[in-house]
């Protein structure tokens, strides 16, 4: 005989503590539900937000900024809390500079940089009715732009081009911008105002500590969810339709039932696991969407020096290979930093640069350890500059990939997902029994139709599981 079950009893497991799993645990928790909790297979919460100690303040190896201000529920959580400003012009400022080492006059930089960010408003337009790829309609657009100023010589332009495709791809989280959707773009939503906030010196750990309500700032500090999350929990398997409840297998042997499984693992982690983590296999749909949509990788490096690096003008620089030293470049051990696009200064951190690297150039430096890394940086450095290099005091990269409990950084629409026919709704579907009741639901930043990628849609995607459960049950008021 069934159990009959209410918002006091329902036994609700979410597996993930990143910012989707926290945001839902926080809203059934506030709504009444007191039988929840959060199993996390990392030793922290957080998921890709993951704020660090580092030189004299902070800095974030995943989630950086709040990507705009309107329709964004990370802005509304904290916009009357003094946590965020505008990073500045420290993106727009950059130098551009020459594997020859010859930096591009401001006049040929500000031309091209023009061209480049004027294809953001544009494309939502020029995209409507064109069936190619990202990539294809940027450099279509790039070139006819081009032609307006014949002045630019073709070969800069050239390597400005390959440039503005790593930074686009480090955005998208691609490994090329030619197995981006131009179609599937369109259904990003850029929320408008400043997209690029910073958490000052806070770092992005402090929406997490609002979200859960935690009153000071000890690590072990969960809030509302004291005693509701368990850390260093490795999920094996779940059946999800064991009779009228569902099974969690870890991988320490402890079984865990629940009434409903709000299921927040990464894309990555499902692409690597589905077929062999759920009893019985998801419904087509489901794989279909696993299968189609695509999670990227993008990584940082992070450099402290004694003091700031450069010349003091400098935000920051991008890369741009001549043809020459590019085809020497790929015949060494050193052909990965063909993917080091460029680095910035860290906000309120004036001594150190933030660096950025893509796709599988950026999977193979995770293979590395940090001293040769760190020495090929250097080497790339003294490749491009004329004045002398310092060695740095700190050096940080990130692994995003080659963690098994991420498998990436985050996701997009590929041609392949329009191809399928599929998308992240498929992914947002929940799982129902016969009498209609949630038993395996799904959030995270993929599951989101039109915020994807982002922490806010992330959090948007729990709070949308959260509301799920809630209105079940309050529309069971006989059961109750």
């Amino acid at each position: 005989m069934n159990t009959i079950r209410n918002s006091k009893t329902a036994r609700i497991v979410i597996i993930g503590a990143g910012p989707s799993g926290i945001a839902a645990a926080t809203k059934l928790i506030e709504s009444g539900f007191e039988n929840v909790l959060v199993i996390e297979a990392e030793n922290r919460v957080g998921g890709r937000i993951y704020t660090v100690d580092f030189a004299d303040n902070v800095v974030d190896l995943g989630a950086q900024w709040c990507h705009g201000e309107k329709k964004n529920v990370v802005y509304e959580l904290v916009k009357d809390l003094n946590l965020l400003e505008t990073t500045g012009t420290i993106y727009d400022d950059y130098v551009c500079i020459r594997s020859n080492r010859e930096v591009l006059s401001d006049d040929v930089a500000d031309v091209l940089k023009t061209i480049a960010f004027e294809t953001i408003p544009e494309r939502q337009k020029g995209l409507l009715k064109y069936e190619g790829s990202l990539g294809s309609y940027l450099v279509e657009t790039y070139w006819r732009e081009l032609e307006k100023t014949p002045n630019i010589d073709r070969t800069i332009a050239h390597e400005f081009l390959d440039n503005m495709k790593k930074f686009e791809n480090s955005v998208e989280a691609s490994d090329t911008v030619f197995e981006v959707s131009g179609q599937g773009h369109l259904d990003y939503w850029i929320c408008e105002g400043e997209l690029l906030l910073n958490w000052k010196d806070k770092g992005f750990h402090t929406l997490l500590k609002l979200l859960m309500k935690c009153k000071g700032n000890e690590t072990n500090d969960f809030g509302i969810l004291h005693k509701r999350v368990i850390l260093n929990k490795k999920i094996e398997h779940i059946d999800w339709q064991k009779g009228d409840e569902a099974i969690i297998k870890c991988v320490d042997g402890q079984l865990i039932e629940a009434d409903h499984i709000i299921c927040t693992v990464s894309l990555g982690v499902l692409k690597e696991n589905y077929k062999k983590m759920f009893t019985p296999l998801l419904p087509p749909a489901k794989c279909r969407a696993i299968e189609g949509l695509k999670l990227g990788t993008v990584n940082k490096f992070f450099m402290e020096f004694k003091v700031p690096f450069g010349p003091p003008d400098w935000t920051g620089f991008m890369f741009l290979w001549t043809q020459e030293d590019l085809d020497e470049l790929r015949n060494t051990d050193y052909f990965w930093l063909e993917s080091v696009f460029g680095f910035f200064r860290v906000s309120y951190q004036p001594r150190i640069l933030g660096g950025w690297i893509i796709g599988p150039h950026g999977r193979h430096m995770e293979t590395l350890t940090v001293s040769e890394v760190q020495k090929a940086i250097l080497w790339l450095f003294r490749k491009f500059f004329t004045f002398p290099i310092p060695e740095p005091i700190n050096f940080m990269r990130t692994q995003w990939y080659s963690n098994p409990n991420f498998r990436g950084s985050y996701t997009f629409r590929s041609m392949y997902t329009d191809e399928l026919r599929t998308g992240a709704w498929d992914l947002a579907s929940p799982l129902t029994n016969g009498a209609g009741k949630p038993v395996l639901q799904f959030a995270g930043e993929a599951t989101h139709t039109h915020y994807y990628s982002t922490v806010h849609g992330a959090v948007e995607s729990g709070w949308r599981e959260a509301e799920r459960l809630i209105a079940f049950y309050q529309s069971r008021p006989s059961q109750l």
